[in-house]
Order: structure tokens, then sequence, then C-alpha cells
């Protein structure tokens, strides 16, 4: 479990603490960034014990808002790194921390959009600790995961209904394009539930934390975009059989039924009856390297 040091612990923010930072800033949570600040520190002290983090670990935090969980996880880390969308609650940040967190650790703020984000300053973030925008949760899960490979576990809290999404198991009613995509880097679980009144504004729906494991990536030949634009295709239609569901990808149906025998997958099953390694194997018997119209080239 985290490692919290009890002796100098942070100065964690009340729901009073929030509502005055965010009187003071003129800041008003807005559904368009998916802003729903947390209020409530024991919320935020379970999110950092469940994430089961070492003070070796550094953690990128994507959303920190008005910083409630930001200060709780510098009670169990020496770093983070927050990456934030707005600017006035991004140049707020590192005084909230200064004031209130606990001394000697290392903390950063990048003004930015995580979907459009290319690096971070530092070290090589090792943990994805973060209460996700909610409209952005999957983009933002699945960049994070793309393009930092170092991140080697996390915990997100997101829309209980996504996180049924990202951790569905093949054949099951929620399970689609995010459980298929977030199974290609990592195992994912249910964490526990988050119910609304810690939250300001209150949501209408319920939270869930999701955890998730980093893990090698299935075996293909193909490339991650190749394989991702299959997915695509397969759950676009997903009543429809793979042989014609994926049809548009293969060139026809019947280059989509000799695509899938190749792999060893029946063309009469839907996508919702496949893992993530029986479509990383679909891919990589494409014929002749046929694409959709529009589909930009796969990459490695």
């Amino acid at each position: 479990m985290a490692r919290v040091r009890q002796e100098a612990l942070s100065s964690l923010l009340s729901a009073r603490d929030v509502r005055d930072l965010a009187d003071r800033l003129s800041i008003r949570p807005t559904k368009t960034l998916g802003q729903n600040f947390v209020v409530d520190a024991n919320t935020v002290r379970r999110i950092v014990r469940v994430a089961d983090l070492t003070p070796e670990d550094v953690v990128v935090e994507v959303g920190p808002g008005l910083g409630s969980l930001t200060l709780a996880l510098l009670e169990a880390v020496d770093r983070v790194v927050a990456v934030e969308i707005d600017p006035v609650l991004a140049a707020e940040l590192p005084a909230t921390v200064a004031a209130r967190g606990r001394p000697g650790t290392s903390f950063e703020v990048v003004l930015a959009d995580a979907v459009q984000l290319a690096e971070l300053p530092g070290p090589p973030p090792t943990a994805l600790v973060a209460n996700l925008p909610y409209n952005v949760a999957v983009p933002v899960l699945l960049t994070m995961l793309a393009r930092f490979p170092s991140l080697r576990q996390g915990l997100v809290m997101v829309q209980s209904e996504v996180a049924d999404r990202l951790v569905a198991p093949p054949g099951s009613r929620t399970y689609g394009v995010p459980s298929v995509k977030t199974a290609w880097y990592a195992s994912a679980k249910r964490a526990g539930s988050v119910p609304p009144p810690v939250f300001w504004p209150v949501p209408r729906v319920d939270s869930g934390l999701v955890s998730f494991t980093r893990r090698p990536a299935p075996e293909t030949t193909a490339g991650r975009e190749e394989v991702f634009a299959l997915v695509d295709a397969a759950f676009a239609q997903r009543r429809k059989t793979l042989r014609a569901a994926l049809a548009g990808w293969a060139g026809s149906p019947a280059a989509a039924e000799e695509a899938l025998r190749a792999a060893g997958v029946d063309p009469s099953v839907r996508g919702e009856q496949l893992g993530v390694a029986d479509f990383a194997r679909i891919a990589a018997h494409r014929p002749g390297g046929a694409r959709a119209a529009g589909e930009p080239a796969g990459t490695p």
C-alpha cells in the first residue's frame, strides 16, 4: 500500500477551502472542461492509498483543479507533475502546494491539453493518478498510456459507466472500443466507487475508480494504429458479424473472411466476443495492405 509519511502530512483542502479558493479566483466549474472538484479529504487519501504508490514514484496527475488530490499525492510521493488545461488553475497550483504541501517534495505544473501533450519535464512518470475530466476521460487515458511507456501503473477516477467500459471483458454488455484499447496497454480493474456528494458541483452520476497495471502489448506484426483501426471497424456495426463489419476494412466481405480465417477466428462471430489478442492477430492478416477510406497508415 502507499506509504504516507505521518510526521509531515500536508494540509489538505476542505470543502470550505475549495469554495473559498474558487471564489477568490472567480472560478466556476464548467461542463465544457468536465470540471468537478473533489472536496473530501478522506476521498483523496483513499485514492492515494488504493493507487499503491511508493515515495520513489513519479506521478503525473491530469486535471488537478484546485489541488485537492495533488496535496494528498505529495503525502505519499516525492514528485508530482500536474497537467492542467485551465490557465487560472495552473497559475494558482504552485502557490497552493507551496503553502500546504509536504516540505521537501517536488512539484511542477504543465499548462496543456493532455490529449495534445507530447512530453513532460523531469524524470519519466511511473504512475498516473487523476480525477479525469468526465468529457475526455477515455482519450486522455489512452493518450497517456501511448505517449508515456514509462507509466507502469495508475488509478483514475471516471464516470461510473465509463469505468465499466474500461474494464469490461469480452462478451459483456459494456465491452467495446475503450475496453479493447485499454487492454492493449494494461490490465485494468474496478477499484471502488465514489459517491456524488464528495464533489463540487455535485454531479448527477456516480464515479468509479479504475486501477491499471502496464503489460506487454499482444504479439503481432501489425502496428498499434492498424490494430486500433480494426477495432474501430469491428465495433462501428457491433451487431453485425465480423465478416460483414470488416468488409470495408478488408476491401470486401470475402477478403474479411479470408483474414479472419487466417487468424483462426470464426467469421460469423461479432467483435464483442473477441479479446485484444484476437484483434492483433486479425490485423496482421489484413489482405494486401488494404486500408479503409480516410484511414491513416499504421505505425508500430
